[in-house]
């Protein structure tokens, strides 16, 4: 869907008489049936005047295609502007221009691909404006079969018509260098530059020819692409699939290849415990499905795991087309119906109503990605829902599909293969914990290392040792010390202080603190944390765990401000006590049961509470 779309002659007429801000609103109620915001439509004009500015040299044709606001086809991402025509050689050629009202932003090292701005009222981690040129030029060129078989050539760049330079700007800081040279970015004094840049390739005009093709592509994954995901899933020891995973795997293969061919809607929920590897299921299945020829994403609520296991596949590759793979939950509001063929919701516990920072966007996630998909793959463990926000139950799955008319099919991997592939250490958590009553009342004849150590000292140094040579340990804690905001990309403020002992929380200058070398100097929480493993993990129970008169005890109070797993509790306790405490009650134990279940050979543990150290060391041995 394109919201407007013309001639370079006729998008320069609708400037001058300034018409192009009321086109565009009156375009978009037509075709979204919405209006547009004050501050939007002053947006476009200040950005429409520039472009406008860009195009006024007689050597671009005055019938080069235009469009603006392209919606990418099966998707919620638009470009901004679109200049089509031909090339010298008569090859078609498309620009892609991804505006920018920015003024300043701040490079984030470690952090590939992002930079910090102001934007929606706030300062926040975005992705730099090349990156985001060259990512929607990749997902045209990778899905689009018109542009794969006529080989259009897509060129994008970036235009911060605001943004003035300074001496070693951070807009070109070296780390987005590889960003930059697909995708250059153009400043308020680069009007010439961009100029040059689109009669580079811009020599003869389409009346917008070219343009009309896109948007009328067949989507279709490329070759290329198909090849990169399946070298890169192939022959990597972490996406080895065995025993019920494989069982799994052809189930899905099956089901989702019905759905592509007949159009109807499925729902397939697979539930698992922590180590049964849904994970490795779901990036087998974004591989083999998409080398099928399906349009097939990987999509989570936290970014945590989304980002390692994409770092993971691609390796040393700081650039590739299978980033657009990997999705957020919140990515599916504006996506039409059945416009992905297979959506793979990993971690989908974790899912929430709405959608955007504030949590104001859209309806419900579990719809919109079973709306926006032919066939929708849930992998679940209703045991770490961890936060009020999460509403991923298997009961709101099979809700939601039953008002899209889903036929729903269940399955469940069962193997544990993390926790020394042992059982009984999850149900001896369970029953430790009081989440559930099990047989295993103590550790008796269960392979698996777990310690109750006296200080938090012990705990950093097993951690440090067993971290050395393959960067597999990771110390974690209950959200009970504030992340201090000024401190958050500095590992020398320490925010977790427990007498003589203080270290960092997580770094928020990486998204893939579980793999980083460095991050064992630090000590990460559930959301940095959930739905990865390590080898070994050492856990810090914070005070909102404790052992009182034969029971755990669980205290919200004692969680830190900073945290949002419990944001609202308050309000639901004067509305609803008895529920709100029960919710509370389920977070808070099942926080600290997915952070003893991330290590695949042992657990070393530190109680702030003595009794519930003396409680818990009670129940290692009979």
């Amino acid at each position: 869907m394109i919201i407007y779309n013309g001639t370079k002659l006729s998008f320069q007429e609708a400037v001058t008489n300034q018409e192009i801000a009321d086109l565009l609103n009156d375009s978009i109620y037509k075709k979204m049936h919405r209006r547009t915001g004050s501050s939007e439509l002053e947006s476009w004009k200040n950005s429409m005047n520039y472009m406008y500015i860009t195009l006024n040299d007689p050597m671009i044709p005055d019938d080069a295609g235009v469009a603006v606001e392209y919606n990418i086809p099966q998707t919620s991402k638009r470009v901004d502007f679109i200049i089509s025509g031909y090339g010298k050689e008569k090859q078609e050629q498309v620009v892609i221009v991804e505006l920018k009202q920015w003024t300043e932003l701040n490079a984030l090292p470690g952090m590939d691909g992002l930079v910090e701005t102001y934007t929606g009222h706030a300062l926040r981690h975005v992705v730099h404006p090349s990156y985001q040129a060259w990512s929607y030029a990749a997902l045209i060129r990778d899905y689009n079969e018109t542009v794969q078989n006529r080989g259009i050539e897509l060129n994008p760049c970036a235009f911060l018509h605001n943004y003035e330079v300074q001496d070693n700007d951070p807009l070109y800081a070296k780390q987005y260098e590889p960003y930059l040279e697909d995708a250059p970015a153009f400043t308020k004094k680069d009007v010439s530059k961009l100029r040059e840049f689109i009669k580079q390739y811009i020599q003869l005009g389409d009346n917008g020819e070219t343009i009309y093709k896109i948007e009328n592509g067949r989507i279709r994954p490329s070759k290329s692409l198909q090849d990169s995901i399946v070298s890169m899933v192939k022959g990597n020891q972490e996406f080895i699939m065995v025993d019920d995973q494989k069982v799994v795997y052809e189930k899905i293969i099956e089901l989702s290849s019905l759905s592509y061919k007949d159009n109807k809607k499925r729902v397939i929920i697979v539930k698992g415990g922590p180590g049964t590897g849904k994970t490795v299921v779901a990036v087998n299945l974004l591989a083999r499905l998409t080398n099928d020829g399906m349009f097939v994403q990987y999509t989570s609520k936290n970014s945590a795991p989304r980002s390692v296991y994409l770092k993971k596949l691609k390796g040393a590759v700081r650039k590739s087309s299978i980033d657009n793979m990997f999705k957020g939950s919140g990515s599916y509001v504006d996506v039409p119906v059945n416009a992905v063929d297979c959506v793979l919701c990993d971690e989908a516990h974790r899912l929430n109503d709405k959608s955007g920072l504030f949590h104001n966007i859209g309806e419900n996630q579990v719809k919109e990605i079973i709306h926006a998909s032919k066939c929708a793959v849930f992998f679940i463990d209703p045991e770490q829902i961890v936060t009020l926000n999460d509403i991923g139950t298997i009961q709101e799955i099979k809700r939601w599909a039953f008002e899209e008319k889903a036929q729903v099919y269940e399955e469940e991997l069962v193997s544990q293969f993390r926790c020394n592939g042992s059982d009984g250490y999850l149900a001896w958590i369970d029953n430790t914990l009081e989440i559930r009553e099990t047989a295993n009342l103590d550790m008796e004849g269960i392979d698996y290392d777990i310690r109750i150590l006296n200080t938090p000292e012990e705990v950093r140094d097993l951690i440090f040792e067993k971290n050395k040579g393959t960067n597999r340990s990771r110390l974690l804690a209950g959200y009970c010390w504030n992340w201090i905001s000024e401190g958050k990309n500095k590992s020398d403020v320490h925010d977790i202080n427990i007498g003589d002992f203080s270290m960092s929380w997580n770094l928020g200058s990486t998204s893939t603190w579980a793999i980083d070398e460095e991050s064992v100097n630090e000590i990460g929480c559930i959301h940095t944390s959930q739905g990865l493993e390590f080898e070994y993990v050492g856990v810090i129970i914070g005070p909102d765990l404790r052992y009182e008169d034969g029971h755990i005890v669980t205290d919200y109070s004692k969680r830190a401000k900073t945290d949002q797993s419990l944001k609202g509790i308050k309000k639901l306790i004067k509305e609803d006590k008895e529920y709100a405490e029960k919710k509370a009650d389920q977070i808070i134990k099942n926080t600290y049961r997915t952070l003893m279940t991330r290590g695949m050979k042992g657990c070393y543990v530190y109680c702030c509470d003595k009794a519930l150290a003396e409680y818990l060391k009670s129940r290692i041995t009979a």
